[in-house]
């Protein structure tokens, strides 16, 4: 396959039908911190704030991390007590918001354009929403969605001080009103539906009730941590309800855009990987592909994999074959949609 091909091809790709899956390689490239940069975060701010009965689990976090283990695994493998998870998710939740108030910062003033704002004017936008899933917990996306003039259903309703009423939110996008002799038709303004199954930096418990705030701190933040508790706290509103949803929307669709997303989370991608596996057509963009990555790509038979492989060439994974291209790094969603999209 030559590159101009594969261009080709991957133009072909975006039509109806296709969902967005966005894993935390598309937060990182526009500079929101890693998991690495979390746990040498979590190693400098836990210990000055160490819950008293936290003190084993937190020796067992620090050493793996210390010893190089991913904050993954080391949560997976020593699960920390409610308090001490509180203390991580607060620092978690700190560090992010840090950074992205400083990318919206230069969105805001122009100086730069978000990777998934310059998408969008390339997506079919279906009367139903363009969905997007995502694991990250910073608002990028829905900013970036905004920016281009579009609506997100975030299924909370409310634009300051939000009750999740799935209902609502997407009611709240409604723009008029068609009527006929058999039928009355809404018409709504283009939006995206933007799925969290893992929690939002602006989602909150409030008085036991789940609230969506933009404007400050208001009670316990509701994300989840990687690790053995995810599993446990998954299965509370609102996190099954965007669970849910996003895997009806992972099983509807047709086709799939999958940016910067690992592999490594069995707690959301059973959906995905049993329709990638039966064949349904996909493009991954990744900066580095991870092994559980490369198992999927290698195994779903209309999946386009693409990846870096140094400053000068890209990998392709395509239908049983690795191919090596030279030429601008396509990986990156950035130079995706400048070098594939708009040629």
């Amino acid at each position: 396959m030559e590159l101009a091909e594969l261009k080709a091809y991957l133009q072909a790709h975006f039509t109806d039908g296709l969902a967005v899956v966005v894993g935390s390689g598309l937060s990182a490239a526009e500079g929101i911190p890693g998991m690495w940069d979390l746990a040498q975060h979590l190693l400098a701010e836990v210990p000055p704030n160490l819950p008293a009965g936290a003190e084993d689990a937190w020796a067992a976090l620090e050493t793996d991390l210390k010893a190089g283990v991913d904050l993954e695994s080391a949560l997976l493998k020593t699960a920390p007590p409610e308090a001490l998870e509180s203390i991580i998710v607060r620092e978690t939740a700190r560090l992010i918001e840090t950074h992205e108030a400083k990318i919206i910062d230069e969105v805001l003033a122009g100086a730069r354009v978000l990777r998934f704002s310059s998408l969008l004017k390339h997506l079919v936008k279906p009367a139903s929403g363009v969905p997007v899933v995502t694991t990250n917990y910073d608002r990028l996306v829905e900013v970036a969605v905004e920016f281009c003039g579009m609506g997100v259903d975030v299924l909370f309703a409310g634009q300051n001080f939000g009750h999740f009423n799935p209902n609502e939110s997407k009611a709240s996008l409604c723009r008029g009103v068609k009527k006929t002799k058999s039928f009355v038709h809404l018409t709504y303004k283009k939006y995206v539906t933007v799925l969290k199954p893992h929690g939002s930096l602006d989602w909150f418990l409030r008085n036991g009730e789940p609230i969506r705030c933009t404007l400050g701190q208001f009670g316990q933040k509701l994300v989840i941590t990687p690790g053995v508790n995810k599993f446990r706290g998954g299965y509370d509103r609102p996190f099954d309800a965007h669970r849910e949803r996003a895997n009806r929307e992972i099983d509807k669709a047709t086709r799939y855009l999958i940016l910067g997303y690992g592999f490594n989370d069995d707690h959301l991608q059973v959906h995905l990987d049993y329709q990638l596996r039966s064949g349904k057509p996909a493009v991954f963009l990744t900066r580095s592909l991870s092994g559980n990555a490369r198992k999927i790509a290698e195994a779903s038979p209309a999946m386009t994999t693409i990846f870096r492989i140094d400053d000068d060439q890209f990998g392709v994974l395509h239908a049983g074959n690795e191919l090596v291209f030279k030429g601008p790094p396509i990986w990156d969603l950035g130079d995706f949609v400048n070098e594939v999209l708009e040629p």
